[in-house]
């Protein structure tokens, strides 16, 4: 069996930032991502405005730089799917998929969390060429444009109501009636005149060649069908932490995010969280990046109590 300092599952930045960390603190590690490319949501973002020193980098070239300053570090990398985690207490056991166990006195969990899709025809084909997941990191790309939001709750409608600030018009389609947001958030969006609530709809099919051009509609009630021209699709439906391998280990929220304070450390001794599989209120790269090093910080606290 194959023993570490410490195992970070993940190599989003939050798991990137950590292993150049612990690489610089001399820890003894290893970092497992399951994915063909390191990077996490980064890598099918088309261009990343909002993180300091960087503007206009392409999400994939970002991640690119990201991976290649671990690795001019020696970081170790091991391509592989975790199986599961088991806490022994002083040392726990990651369990790989093709049954290799590797010891390890404490684990990083830095897996990330996924928007949950549409399940549309050409959403996957159109992520990051007009189908984003995030209004705040993509709507100042659509300046004057038309754009969809889809969704129904707090998360739609504030996107909906940031996008109305930039864009020329905002259709928002939701597949109910009601909207399921604060009514304080229901009431500004009524009163934007450039949004377009949608209610009963569902997207069938996003449309475009190399980029979104319009939206296919069905009316749930009638079975209507319609085709809206536009530039971008925001999908605000949720998120889908990545936290399955700890989820009988650790204190989670009621939404499934492994809770932890601002120092990463969780309830389980010797487990850690950084990133947006985190509890907290600010998911973005930045916040993944500075998670992953307050981490390490931690767990060198901790092992040098031991």
């Amino acid at each position: 069996m194959e023993k570490k300092d410490l195992v970070i599952i993940g190599s989003g930045p939050a798991g990137l930032s950590a292993a150049v960390y612990a690489q610089r603190a001399m820890l003894d590690q290893v970092v497992i991502e399951k994915e063909m490319f390191s990077g996490g949501q980064i890598v099918t973002t088309d261009r990343i405005d909002n993180y300091l020193g960087l503007y206009g980098e392409n999400g994939y070239d970002l991640s690119v730089k990201f991976r290649e300053h671990a690795d001019a570090l020696g970081v170790p990398f091991l391509e592989d799917a975790v199986k599961k985690i088991e806490n022994h207490g002083t040392t726990k056991e990651v369990v790989l998929e093709n049954g290799d166990v590797i010891e390890a006195k404490a684990v990083l969990l830095a897996t990330g969390a996924h928007h949950k899709m549409l399940q549309a025809e050409g959403e996957k084909e159109l992520t990051g060429a007009g189908v984003s997941y995030c209004a705040t990191c993509d709507g100042a790309f659509f300046k004057d444009q038309t754009v969809a939001v889809v969704g129904g709750g707090d998360v739609a409608l504030e996107d909906a109501l940031y996008l109305s600030n930039i864009c020329k018009n905002v259709y928002l389609i939701h597949r109910r009636d009601g909207l399921r947001g604060a009514k304080v958030l229901q009431n500004k969006v009524m009163e934007k005149e450039n949004i377009t609530f949608m209610p009963f709809y569902e997207v069938t099919k996003i449309c475009g060649q190399n980029k979104v051009e319009a939206v296919e509609l069905k009316q749930n009630q009638t079975g209507e069908t319609k085709t809206i021209e536009l530039s971008g699709v925001f999908i605000a439906i949720g998120m889908e932490p990545q936290s399955s391998l700890v989820k009988d280990l650790v204190k989670e929220d009621p939404a499934g995010y492994v809770e932890a304070g601002e120092d990463c450390r969780t309830s389980a001794d010797g487990i850690y969280v950084a990133g947006d599989v985190r509890s907290k209120s600010l998911r973005q790269v930045v916040t993944a990046v500075a998670d992953g090093a307050v981490a390490i910080a931690s767990i060198e606290q901790d092992f040098a109590r031991e």
